[in-house]
């Protein structure tokens, strides 16, 4: 497979780069520790909402620094958590006297940076709130994780406190908000192809011809199987069954409906699929108030999708509803 690069090494600083070029008046950047953050931020009026996983996610999560959602963010390589330094010299950068909150994904890589990248700013005196996301049902432990993975619920983390922040919420406030949602969103992925990071000579791993796996994991990972491919409507119909049963949702639920394209999978592909969702939805007595079709946490081009839940109540989507400005926007 051709990809567009300069070289491997490069590859995040360059991207990184392109996303302040893109956005001169609203970002700013840090080359030596990765950093994209608001240029009116910090502010002591506002508690500071920073994270930072590996590349290789966009949108996620650099691309989602704007106002309303994230105030920073700090990415490591291509699928490896950022090193500590990064975190650290992210969270004095954003430091507010109402305090940093750090959302991080569950993989052990990413705790252990951010926690100890806490336990040292925490020695400075500056005050962090911690929300661990986890919205895989897919598998319990995998080779990234102790514990569910953080994957495409994070985009809904990140905007309830976002939104919440820009209120002037405080830093408890907002651990509580983000503990409210990780309760209550749910999500599992298929994958129809592997995909290979920048200067890589072959794919993290390789599906035949008529092959998924299902439950797989953003970085690759192996999901609960690996099977022939059924049609469209089987996949959702498994992915529905897994998700809804899960926290469970139950019927007069009012939900949000997300289905996440890995990265390489068309536009019309993905709205095939959410018709299926949307209708298992309805059949389940679920109530679609919000929906959300597109790209938010990928795996470069790996072609294959997630079918995200959540639960909402009027506090939530009074916050998903709440004006954004990030970098990733189509008009």
């Amino acid at each position: 497979m051709n990809q567009f690069f300069n070289s491997p090494e490069n590859f995040v600083a360059e991207m990184l780069e392109g996303i302040a070029l893109a956005n001169p008046d609203k970002l700013k950047y840090v080359p030596r520790y990765n950093i994209i953050y608001r240029a009116d931020r910090p502010n002591d009026d506002f508690v500071s909402v920073i994270q930072g996983s590996g590349s290789g996610h966009e949108p996620a999560h650099v691309m989602a620094v704007g106002a309303g959602m994230l105030d920073a963010a700090c990415p490591g390589n291509v699928f490896a958590a950022p090193p500590m330094d990064y975190v650290l010299e992210c969270t004095k950068l954003m430091n507010s006297k109402k305090g940093v909150l750090h959302l991080i994904n569950n993989y052990t890589g990413d705790r252990a940076a951010w926690d100890m990248a806490r336990e040292l700013a925490e020695a400075e005196d500056i005050k962090i709130g911690v929300v661990l996301v986890n919205d895989d049902v897919a598998v319990m432990n995998s080779a990234y994780t102790i514990g569910r993975r953080g994957v495409a619920g994070n985009f809904f983390v990140i905007k309830a406190c976002g939104a919440a922040a820009a209120t002037g919420a405080s830093l408890e406030e907002l651990v509580k908000l983000g503990e409210k949602v990780v309760s209550v969103v749910r999500t599992m992925g298929v994958a129809i192809s592997g995909c290979r990071p920048p200067g890589k000579d072959k794919p993290i791993f390789e599906l035949a011809d008529g092959e998924m796996e299902m439950g797989v994991g953003i970085h690759g990972e192996k999901g609960r199987r690996r099977d022939k491919l059924p049609s469209a409507d089987v996949v959702v119909d498994e992915l529905f069954d897994a998700v809804s049963k899960d926290l469970p949702f139950n019927s007069g639920d009012n939900v949000g409906l997300m289905i996440n394209g890995l990265g390489g999978t068309p536009p019309s592909e993905l709205y095939l699929l959410y018709r299926q969702a949307a209708l298992r939805c309805k059949d389940a007595g679920l109530k679609v108030v919000r929906n959300y079709v597109g790209e938010y946490c990928t795996s470069l081009e790996m072609a294959g999708f997630s079918l995200t839940l959540i639960r909402l109540d009027d506090e939530l989507t009074h916050l998903l509803d709440a004006p954004a400005d990030i970098a990733w926007r189509v008009f």
